[in-house]
């Protein structure tokens, strides 16, 4: 079976695994190296358990932990080039554990194939994850202000889609955030609203989305509320009908699983 959870989501940091079979990969680390291995021995696994580590970025609430992490294990880490070189800026001993993958590329886990694809922020090379499982499809996308058209085309209809729904525009214009970061959030560069996750959503679920997980939203200029009315909303108007969920910031989510969908190609 098919499972993934996310350890935390949100501007304070973010971590979550994917599980297959005996293949476990940790999708980004922005928290501490104590709190991931607590909630891996809180599923009964440790460090020694993970195939890889998967990194969209190198901001601070993606990579946090990974200095300290690095120090005691030696966990593969997987991530685009320009990260992977960012990774060693700031890393030491990094270098030996990085495993840059081109954007497009895809590489073997078990019986998980994991694909890198590009997404827009406001660094190099960032980017969303796609996990082809035995049981189905997961999409994984987060931190880009808007949805780069050839992730867009090759996540939809990802059975379980865990897509950004970072802030409510409204709250974020009337918000106690200086210009210059409001400018940012909502540029290119920035990150997706409540808005953008709907639109998208309705176009992954008529594409086969079974189920999606909302993520990285801000705790300023959203509630997981808000998220759920719009994406939900936009969802019910098109006479659409899936689980959907808010990803929780400071703890452990339950964990989704897909059961027996299978794989499209």
């Amino acid at each position: 079976m098919t499972t993934i959870r996310t350890f935390a989501s949100g501007s304070s940091g973010n971590a979550a695994l994917l599980s297959c079979g005996e293949t476990h990969l940790l999708i980004d680390m922005g928290i501490s190296c104590r709190r991931v291995c607590k909630a891996l021995a809180e599923l009964g696994l440790s460090p020694d358990s993970l195939s890889g580590i998967l990194i969209t970025h190198e901001h601070g609430d993606h990579i946090s932990g990974l200095a300290t992490y690095i120090k005691k294990y030696r966990t593969p880490i997987y991530c685009s080039p320009a990260v992977s070189r960012q990774l060693c800026y700031r890393l030491a001993g990094a270098e030996p554990l990085l495993r840059p993958m081109a954007l497009g590329e895809a590489a073997a886990f078990g019986e998980v194939e994991a694909l890198i694809l590009p997404t827009s922020h406001d660094c190099q090379e960032s980017a969303a994850w796609r996990f082809d499982t035995p049981e189905g499809r997961v999409g994984y996308l987060t931190d880009t202000g808007y949805i780069v058209e050839e992730t867009g085309e090759r996540l939809l209809g990802a059975d379980l889609l865990v897509l950004e729904s970072n802030h409510d525009v409204d709250m974020l214009r009337a918000g106690p955030y200086p210009y210059p970061l409001k400018k940012r959030i909502l540029g290119e560069f920035g990150h997706l609203s409540n808005a953008a996750a709907a639109e998208y959503a309705v176009k992954s679920v008529r594409a086969g989305t079974r189920r999606i997980l909302l993520a990285h939203l801000s705790h300023e200029n959203n509630t997981p509320g808000k998220a759920l009315e719009t994406v939900g909303g936009a969802l019910a108007e098109a006479g659409l009908d899936v689980p959907l969920a808010a990803a929780p910031r400071d703890v452990m989510s339950e964990a989704y699983a897909l059961e027996g969908a299978g794989c499209r190609g």
